[in-house]
């Protein structure tokens, strides 16, 4: 029997896996819609952009929310909003309703990594190992969706690539109302108070500006590759024979191995100095980003494979750093901003997708961005700040990042 830490870690982990679940299921759908609906490819994929947009624009109040109100009730939305929005967006008729039913999986998918991530390092002193195996559960659900999306869609229709998903969320909704407790009080920050250390947001400005660009670099590689690899894939790698079924397993079995990339990077930032780990990971990924857009089949798949890993493997990095650096009252918060940047950024991802590939028909444009973008993170790991003093770090989770 699990006690109530090890359920409550569990749904914590289940929300991690149906948060990108539930965001990557049309990337895959749509490559059945272009021939159902006799649509471009981008036309189609361009429905998804408000929904990504949402997903951003709605961290910053859930953050809010759940630091002032409690993390438990906010949570509770996301599973059974985001399980609703699918169940009615697998109802829709036009790509207009999708979008619009995408719009909402995105707004209550933006709860998650504020409320959810805030909740997983509640109490912790060491971090990164409990953030990793989070990470292989969110992974999960970037490796999963392309496989569930394409299997359910080839077998019984599209619709129900939403709609099954979107029953599972509502039963463990009710789940996790009734067996999950509130973690310890957040001490939220009210207007009008002077702030004691555990109100105020303190974080050394070196630490702030290296998370603002990791996380503006890290979010655009992140989605532009889970976004674009079904259609990439469709593209290079002719031994598929356009299978949207096949498509998914080959994408899948890559992240689901990937995933489990986070838990060694997790254990490497609770024993090591994170700037050399970080800068190694993003050294690495922007040749491997460069050639992924020109190469096809085999080779293709040689580069892609430990690209996937580098990338999935890079998370609990900077959720570490937000860990070690901010008050339990703020924690939400910052993950939100933090949030809000990576999507902000992520939100040119369907438009620059659509745009590139539909001007040259290939992926080679896009791919050369994201190296570029690489190479942009991996100087702000190198500049990352040296000496930060001991008493601006936050308690519990007060562990140099040097």
């Amino acid at each position: 029997m699990m006690n109530a830490g090890q359920t409550r870690f569990l749904f914590l982990n289940v929300g991690h896996f149906l948060t990108h679940l539930f965001m990557l299921l049309y990337p895959t759908v749509v490559l059945a819609l272009v021939i159902k609906m006799e649509r471009p490819y981008s036309e189609l994929l361009a429905y998804s952009l408000v929904g990504f947009i949402a997903y951003g624009a709605g961290a910053l109040p859930a953050g809010w929310l759940a630091d002032r109100f409690g993390r438990k009730g906010v949570l509770a939305v996301f599973f059974v909003g985001i399980g609703i929005a699918s169940i009615l967006t697998g109802f829709a008729d036009t790509p207009l309703e999708i979008g619009i039913g995408l719009a909402f999986i995105g707004l209550f998918a933006s709860i998650y990594h504020p409320v959810g991530i805030a909740m997983v390092v509640e109490g912790r002193d060491k971090v990164g190992k409990a953030l990793g195996l989070n990470g292989v559960w969110g992974n999960m659900g970037v490796a999963l969706a392309p496989l569930i999306a394409g299997a359910i869609t080839e077998s019984i229709g599209w619709r129900y690539a939403f709609i099954i998903p979107g029953v599972i969320s509502l039963v463990f909704g009710a789940l996790f109302i009734a067996l999950v407790r509130g973690g310890p009080p957040t001490h939220a920050v009210r207007a009008g108070k002077g702030g004691s250390d555990g109100e105020r947001l303190r974080i050394p400005i070196g630490i702030l500006a290296m998370l603002a660009i990791g996380a503006l670099g890290s979010g655009l590689v992140f989605n532009t590759m889970t976004v674009s690899m079904p259609a990439l894939f469709n593209h290079g790698l002719s031994f598929l024979e356009g299978s949207v079924t096949r498509i998914g397993l080959v994408i899948t079995i890559i992240s689901a191995v990937a995933a489990f990339t986070q838990i060694g990077v997790g254990l490497l930032v609770d024993r090591f100095p994170i700037r050399p780990i970080w800068l190694a990971i993003c050294l690495i990924e922007a040749p491997l980003l460069a050639l992924t857009g020109v190469l096809v089949d085999a080779s293709l798949l040689i580069v892609t494979i430990p690209l996937v890993f580098l990338v999935l493997g890079e998370i609990p990095i900077q959720d570490a750093l937000v860990a070690r650096y901010t008050t339990e009252a703020w924690r939400a918060r910052v993950y939100a901003m933090k949030f809000v940047l990576a999507i902000s950024i992520s939100a040119v991802t369907v438009p620059m997708i659509a745009l590139l590939q539909g001007s040259t028909g290939d992926f080679s444009g896009v791919y050369a961005v994201l190296a570029g973008v690489a190479v942009m993170v991996a100087l702000a790991a190198a500049m990352f700040t040296r000496g930060v003093r001991t008493h601006d770090r936050a308690a519990p989770n007060a562990q140099p990042a040097e």
